[in-house]
């Protein structure tokens, strides 16, 4: 089975988003779904030594080194100098962990969270564990889906740092042209844009 092959894309992304709500996100709960998807499309027929090369993709997905983009912790330290910064990822807790604390990063952040789901119902719960209302919160990331939309949704403000490569589950739309919301290049253009937010008063 070709896993660049559109048709086996477009069947793996089906059975993903029917599975997100069982296993989550991740590599172990991508694996599950490439297994059901591989059986399904050869009616059954493929090989243990096919699911075991599935197995092993995913465990070299887990096992990837960290690879962090440039300027991220000159960046992040330059607003946590200013600000509490809070690290809110999602996907699996053991796999999250490792990768938090092979960044060599963690020390930057005020918290660490790992949720299941950065969705507005998540992102307010954390609010209010934080005490902290929404117009003086804003969410840093590469996925419109779940940094840019949620907290816009919620009144907070998100800052978009596109990467080339974004799962098609974190797909989504977002104005451009929002009061609350920026893209930036890469991480050193975040402590600018912050700054705007702050100057700017909340539409």
């Amino acid at each position: 089975m070709d896993l660049a092959h559109a048709a086996v894309q477009a069947r793996l992304l089906a059975t993903e988003r029917v599975n997100i709500r069982l296993f989550g996100y991740g590599a172990k709960g991508m694996a599950l779904s490439m297994v059901e998807t591989a059986i399904a499309m050869t009616d059954a027929h493929i090989s243990a030594a096919d699911i075991h090369r599935i197995v092993e993709l995913a465990k070299s997905i887990l096992s990837h080194p960290v690879e962090l983009l440039p300027g991220v912790r000159e960046a992040v330290s330059k607003v946590a100098a200013e600000r509490p910064v809070v690290l809110i990822t999602k996907g699996d807790l053991f796999h999250q962990e490792r990768k938090i604390d092979e960044s060599g990063h963690g020390d930057l952040f005020h918290r660490i969270e790992v949720v299941s789901e950065k969705d507005e119902r998540d992102n307010a719960r954390l609010l209010r564990e934080f005490a902290v209302e929404p117009r003086q919160f804003a969410m840093v990331g590469n996925s419109v889906k779940s940094d840019v939309v949620p907290v816009l949704a919620l009144g907070g403000y998100a800052v978009h740092v596109p990467y080339r490569l974004t799962s098609a589950l974190e797909r989504a739309e977002v104005d451009a042209l929002h009061p609350r919301f920026a893209a930036v290049a890469s991480l050193a253009d975040l402590p600018t844009a912050l700054a705007r937010f702050e100057q700017a008063p909340l539409p």
